[in-house]
């Protein structure tokens, strides 16, 4: 998992591609808030794709369901080959606008449930991905640092991890709440991730 950037602070499309390009993850997602010329003029979510096809539009489909869910209107997923960050990308790439800035729906349902904003984009990446695994077989490994039959430990551990800027997300399985980070096609990945978050003081293990 890589951000590029953890500030505030401007960079140019042609940079966040680059910078993309020489760490070639898996995928490339880009998070924004839409805008528009007048205050409430457009209101929803949509994702953008450079073309309809492969993995990149079936998860780009399960994201914009997770925004539904969450209360935006799905204004679909579009395909806009012009745009930078998805044309320069060499990895499936993906734009979410998360509603418009400027309307007071979009800015209410932001703020009242971000989280379960942040929880279904996970979910929903994760989802796509599984799905892959069992259509093309490969593995991806990721990271465990707990598992409780307490929804409300799990999300303590969660939120921890996530105000440090790690890809956790919480999966509900057979009982138990786990707490994981990231999914990574290759395992050496996995093993750097578990690695820094062992040099942080959590007890971890690696899954697929």
């Amino acid at each position: 998992m890589l951000y590029t950037r953890t500030e505030d602070v401007y960079q140019t499309p042609f940079e966040k591609a680059q910078i993309a390009n020489e760490a070639k993850p898996d995928y490339f997602i880009s998070f924004h808030r839409n805008s528009s010329p007048d205050a409430n003029q457009y209101a929803g979510a949509e994702v953008l794709v450079y073309d309809k096809s492969g993995i990149k539009y079936e998860m780009a489909q399960n994201i914009l369901g997770a925004l539904g869910e969450a209360g935006f209107d799905e204004l679909g997923v579009k395909e806009r080959p012009g745009l930078v960050v998805l044309r320069r990308t060499k990895m499936p790439a993906i734009l979410v606008e998360a509603g418009f800035l400027n309307t007071e729906g979009d800015n209410e349902i932001f703020d009242n449930n971000f989280n379960m904003i942040v929880d279904g984009i996970a979910n929903a990446i994760l989802g796509t991905l599984d799905m892959e695994t069992v259509e093309e077989e490969p593995m991806y490994y990721r990271v465990q640092v707990g598992a409780f039959r307490s929804r409300e430990n799990a999300d303590k551990l969660l939120y921890e991890l996530l105000d440090q800027d790690y890809p956790a997300f919480l999966l509900h399985d057979n009982g138990l709440y786990r707490v994981q980070v990231g999914a990574f096609m290759q395992l050496g990945n996995a093993i750097a991730m578990e690695q820094k978050l062992r040099n942080a003081g959590y007890t971890t293990l690696i899954t697929t």
